[in-house]
């Protein structure tokens, strides 16, 4: 499943903190004892942090592989009380189209990188916002219009394959298909614009070719820039995500009295 950070990128973010988050903790007021599930949590940087700021979190994926990873960094952080005591976590291998809980048990939802990859994005949307709490926070993102229009058009390898990109989202479109659940649209945010170059490149010499020489050094460049998040080029992103970010973040509330069709 392509993602918009590799695997590798996920290994780095582990010591690098909450660097490459793609959503914004804080907007969303994940803390103690607030109950998350992360829905497509590929290998976990949101539910690491989730459970670091002490929330009861719900890793969520149909990937076993990946799951086993997030959970030995849950045992891994447990054992270095790098969270708190009190804090829950778990991983819960499932289908994002039929979720296992009832109406109404989280009160956050996050689902990052996910929908681009299903066909049926309808249903899960319908599945995200059902499980979430009236006065709960559902966060969505996905790969932004532009350059993923980019990434397409000098590569297929990039999205033509199993479990890949489906489709490329406008984000008033999807902004649409969310609220049409009857949940209020609060906040639209961009993320990663330095991710955008290395990907275009990438889709340029080959997306499988890592040792090409320009995509290694833009590759140290980029876990550099993770592993010590200098001033400059955290600069620079926060200038160009509104331009070229690689992510579009939607948040949206559900109404704590219902008001709309389900």
């Amino acid at each position: 499943m392509e993602r918009t950070v590799d695997s590798s990128f996920d290994t780095h973010h582990r010591q690098a903190g909450g660097h490459m988050l793609t959503v914004d903790f804080d907007r969303l007021g994940v803390g103690p004892g607030v109950r998350v599930i992360d829905i497509g949590c590929g290998a976990g940087r949101h539910s690491l942090e989730a459970y670091r700021r002490g929330a009861d979190i719900v890793a969520f994926d149909q990937n076993a592989t990946d799951l086993a990873d997030v959970g030995v960094m849950f045992e891994a952080m447990a054992a270095a009380g790098e969270v708190p005591e009190y804090a829950k976590a778990e991983t819960v291998r499932g289908d994002a189209l039929d979720l296992p809980y009832g109406d109404g048990e989280f009160d956050v939802v996050i689902a990052s990188e996910i929908l681009e990859h299903i066909p049926q994005d309808e249903q899960s949307i319908a599945e995200l916002v059902r499980v979430l709490k009236p006065g709960g926070a559902l966060a969505v993102t996905v790969p932004r219009w532009l350059p993923e229009r980019v990434c397409w058009a000098l590569s297929d390898e990039y999205h033509a394959n199993e479990g890949g990109h489906v489709r490329i989202y406008r984000a008033d479109e999807l902004r649409d298909k969310i609220t049409a659940r009857g949940v209020r649209y609060v906040h639209q945010d961009f993320a990663h614009a330095l991710h955008s170059p290395f990907w275009w490149l990438k889709c340029a010499v080959g997306v499988a070719d890592d040792t090409h020489p320009a995509v290694a050094a833009y590759h140290r460049m980029l876990v550099w820039d993770m592993m010590s998040a200098p001033a400059l080029t955290r600069t620079a992103e926060r200038m160009l995500n509104p331009l070229i970010g690689k992510s579009v973040a939607l948040y949206f509330t559900k109404p704590a009295v219902h008001s709309g069709a389900r």
